[in-house]
């Protein structure tokens, strides 16, 4: 009776290691893929979990969901797929491969990977009630096929080029370089988002001068590095109608300094018989040309200098135009203004100075 004890306790030690030591069939681990996995759209995406340690999960309840346990992208159970469960976008699009499940191990298929499909994945095992989980984090990518650039009219402010892509996922990084490489910043950069969810990019530069002769519109998609790239080449001929627009300007500011000094002259010369002098009609006249010419630039500098609209709105363009007519229509009626103001301004003077000498003369 006195041994019993001890070896009745001693049983008991040796089977509580044993049972220590020994996998129970209701304990387990779910391992799997680690860190982001890249599936390209429209192709195939295979996902793999593993129990740990290895048994077999025939018996037992596997189920792949994206955010919700009770809506699965898959689910097998009783030892075969159910389907009448699974969220309808994921209906015949999705096959578990059971090759190893006698080793624990099973890999879901996804077919014809959509924008949609982006996101986390959970592996649950389940065995009674006793049940584990692995989480995979899918990253779907797209590459747009085509890059076009296209190069507006010049206008006054410089040469307008655009960068149009579509069919990208997720949003590219987008960028201008010059020929030698280097980041232009851009003027503005935009995105939309299509049916399918992928990413459509615009991107604008504003060129003043041919200091760039090329420049280059650069994609890469962040996940996978892969890029896209077109290159154009800006010619010094985009750049002459700044020069011609200069030359305009030149010459109407010529012509109103002209016609003051001219209509000056002319009736200082007339009234006076000699050549013009720093006289009181002289200084009078530079004063109407001073005012005048300030006061043109000060309006197209304001203009130019003024964000009416910005170089995305399709209406730029148009804007644009209108600052061009609008600035040759201010300079013409201030040159036709500034004559005008000449011409009466002598003609009263001239007019008052004969009015003065007939009273002076009248009084002798």
């Amino acid at each position: 009776m006195g041994s019993t004890g001890p070896c009745f306790y001693g049983h008991c030690i040796v089977m509580f290691l044993l049972h220590m030591i020994t996998p129970s069939s209701e304990k387990f681990m779910v391992t799997g893929l680690e860190g982001p996995v890249v599936a390209p759209l429209g192709g195939n995406l295979e996902l793999s979990c593993q129990l740990f340690p290895s048994q077999d999960a025939q018996h037992m309840e596997i189920r792949w969901f994206r955010h919700h346990y009770t809506q699965p992208v898959h689910l097998y159970r009783d030892g075969k797929d159910i389907y009448g469960e699974t969220i309808l976008k994921y209906v015949e699009r999705t096959e578990l491969l059971k090759d190893a499940i006698g080793e624990g191990r099973v890999t879901l298929r996804i077919f014809n990977v959509t924008v949609d499909d982006d996101g986390p994945y959970h592996c649950v095992f389940k065995d009674s009630n006793f049940y584990e989980e692995h989480i995979t984090e899918v990253k779907v990518t797209a590459v747009g096929l085509q890059v076009q650039i296209h190069v507006h009219p010049p206008n006054t402010k410089g040469v307008i080029v655009e960068c149009n892509s579509g069919g990208w996922f997720p949003k590219p990084l987008m960028e201008w370089r010059d020929s030698r490489g280097e980041v232009i910043p851009a003027a503005t950069k935009s995105h939309s988002q299509d049916e399918g969810k992928l990413f459509n990019i615009k991107m604008i530069l504003l060129i003043r001068d041919s200091s760039s002769p090329k420049v280059t519109c650069y994609l890469q998609n962040p996940l996978t590095g892969q890029e896209q790239r077109t290159s154009v080449a800006i010619s010094d001929a985009f750049f002459s109608w700044n020069r011609k627009w200069k030359m305009i300007l030149s010459v109407i500011l010529f012509v109103m300094v002209f016609s003051v000094m001219d209509s000056s002259c002319q009736i200082y010369i007339r009234k006076q018989n000699r050549w013009c002098t720093w006289t009181a009609p002289w200084v009078i006249g530079i004063l109407i040309l001073v005012l005048s010419v300030l006061t043109v630039i000060g309006v197209l500098v304001w203009l130019h200098m003024k964000q009416r609209v910005p170089i995305s709105d399709a209406h730029f363009e148009l804007d644009t135009l209108w600052l061009e007519d609008i600035s040759v229509i201010l300079c013409a009626l201030m040159v036709s203004a500034t004559m005008l103001i000449s011409y009466v301004y002598f003609k009263l003077k001239a007019h008052l100075q004969n009015y003065h000498l007939s009273e002076v003369s009248s009084s002798k």
